[in-house]
């Protein structure tokens, strides 16, 4: 009897560590859930990016020409038409704005990068292609090195050693 319950008290102090260990599974699922965060806003970013540069084209060009001249402007697919006095300090408001929200999403994806680089550390996660001794700026994550590479080296493995 008193070996029954020493393998129960084994049994059960097993199954209380594998429920606050994860599993390489559910580790893999939220490393790549960070990654497509991290994409995510690198996409939202350079959609705001692109939104900013041509918001200083429009107001480059609008400056040249005289206040009281019409233009249009498409405001959430219906086209306005309106002066440019009027619409001049509206779109430099708008670029403002989207100077901002840059702002915004790059410190969003750096602390994004250290919370995936904080995750790499914790669970020892190794992805090959890195090198470990390139330079302090090594293990970041670097989504734009896609040019730098071949696509066939483009593919990321997850190495866990747990």
């Amino acid at each position: 009897m008193a070996a029954t319950s020493g393998t129960s008290a084994t049994t059960v102090a097993a199954a209380t560590k594998s429920k606050d260990k994860k599993s390489q599974e559910e580790i893999y699922a939220e490393f790549q859930q960070l990654r497509n965060q991290q994409r995510n806003l690198i996409n939202n970013l350079n959609t705001l990016e692109m939104d900013l540069k041509e918001h200083k084209t429009v107001i480059d060009t609008l400056k040249t020409v005289e206040p009281g001249r019409k233009c249009f402007r498409l405001i959430g697919g219906v086209l306005c038409d309106q002066t440019v006095e009027v619409v001049l300090p509206q779109l430099v408001t708008n670029k403002e704005q989207l100077e901002k929200l840059i702002e915004t999403g790059k410190d969003q994806i750096t602390k994004k990068g250290l919370e995936i680089n904080q995750f790499k550390d914790e669970y020892n996660i190794k992805i090959r292609g890195q090198d470990g001794a390139a330079g302090p700026g090594a293990g970041k994550e670097n989504v734009d090195d896609k040019s730098a590479a071949p696509p066939s080296a483009n593919r990321n493995v997850l190495v866990g050693q747990l």
